[in-house]
């Protein structure tokens, strides 16, 4: 992000936390790429360095920084050149968030000093095989039996579904997602642990990008889960997932513009190597037009993602400007990356090159955290429809 919004904390944590990715990820992440899987004591290792609550609460075992500490970490990670690592490293920052806004304090002493230190890893899982950007389709059902729930139903796409100790999983606990005037209501969310009878992982799911990340379904069989897992009361699961998208979406805005500007360097540096009719590329024209339009476009994402980045440090209503901010990002870096591949050439379509791991990585900004057009909806409802 745009270090106009940095103090001296932030600038020394990008510093620590490029440091520490170019030692524990850079050199091995074509090959966990590769493997699709990064070994779990990187957690640990992530934990030991102070990375993985940089925005949570001191006393609970973060260090209290702001949204831009958050960003800096994601964009280092990304860094390392594995979306996938990033990703499944990251996948706490959108589980333990409804904990710590509905969470009881000891609900927060026990689920998230663990996985900050990287003993434990945290998902969280909401989208469901008929039920994906819209929430209030899930059917995994959670019915109270005394001092548990009991839980039936599955979930899918679920990132670091096979190696999470901890689930903050969306359940619905009444309405009826058939009826529109019900769908929204009954929607809670509770903490499922792994090993709790009934709780099963199945396949990891074979994707497009994103290889190093574990992506799995999740599947619940009379599954008994204490009630006091419970995050808040019955039904107020609806507010704290849209709470948390907007945080999820900044940080994949973030992330999508941290992978453009890695495309973009790695091309800077081939076309400078490559040569062509006895001079480098850049010697020619069209391609340091098509540089300087890639370099346009992320430098234009960047400073829209830090602005909105900034409003919400402010504490203000940002919900439609993330929205903004993921598509605009989403889209300057599927261009910057397919331009990166265009410009490698052949070598750019080699598995063996980084910017064709980037241009497969780049696909889901625009549909994880809610797609390109569901975004356009949030821009509508929250953005424009009161004022035409």
């Amino acid at each position: 992000m745009l270090d106009l919004f940095y103090d001296d904390t932030h600038r020394a944590l990008r510093d620590s936390a490029a440091a520490w990715v170019d030692r524990h990820i850079a050199p091995h992440a074509a090959a966990w790429e590769e493997a699709g899987w990064f070994p779990e004591d990187l957690h640990r290792a992530a934990g030991d360095a102070g990375l993985l609550g940089v925005t949570c609460p001191e006393a609970l075992g973060g260090a209290g920084g702001d949204v831009f500490h958050g960003l800096i970490v994601a964009e280092a990670l990304i860094g390392g050149g594995s979306v996938g690592v990033a990703m499944g490293l990251g996948s706490h920052a959108i589980a333990l968030p409804p904990i710590l806004a509905l969470g009881s304090a000891e609900q927060q002493a026990r689920f998230v000093p663990p996985v900050l230190s990287g003993d434990k890893v945290a998902a969280l899982a909401i989208t469901e095989p008929a039920a994906g950007s819209d929430v209030a389709g899930i059917r995994t059902r959670a019915v109270r039996d005394g001092d548990s729930y009991v839980i039936n139903g599955a979930k899918t796409f679920i990132t670091s579904g096979l190696r999470a100790d901890l689930v903050t999983v969306a359940v619905r606990t009444g309405g009826d997602p058939d009826d529109p005037k019900r769908r929204h209501e009954g929607i809670s969310l509770v903490v499922v642990e792994k090993g709790t009878p009934g709780f099963h992982t199945g396949r990891a799911l074979a994707k497009m990008g994103w290889w190093a990340s574990d992506t799995a379904e999740l599947f619940f069989e009379d599954c008994r889960v204490p009630a006091d897992n419970l995050l808040g009361g019955e039904g107020m699961g609806f507010v704290g997932i849209m709470a948390n998208f907007v945080g999820e979406r900044l940080l994949l805005a973030a992330s999508a513009v941290a992978t453009a500007r890695l495309a973009l360097d790695d091309t800077l540096a081939f076309v400078g190597q490559r040569r062509a009719f006895g001079r480098p590329l850049h010697g020619f024209q069209v391609t340091r037009h098509r540089l300087a339009e890639m370099a346009g476009r992320e430098a234009a994402a960047r400073a829209f993602v830090s602005t909105v980045a900034e409003r919400a440090r402010r504490g203000e209503d940002v919900a439609a400007d993330v929205a903004m901010a993921k598509n605009i990002a989403a889209e300057a870096c599927a261009y910057v990356c397919d331009a990166a591949v265009q410009l490698h050439g052949g070598m750019g379509y080699m598995r063996e090159c980084r910017v064709e791991r980037l241009f497969r990585d780049q696909r889901l900004y625009a549909i994880g955290g809610g797609t390109t057009e569901i975004m356009n909806e949030v821009i509508w409802r929250r953005g424009l429809e009161p004022i035409v």
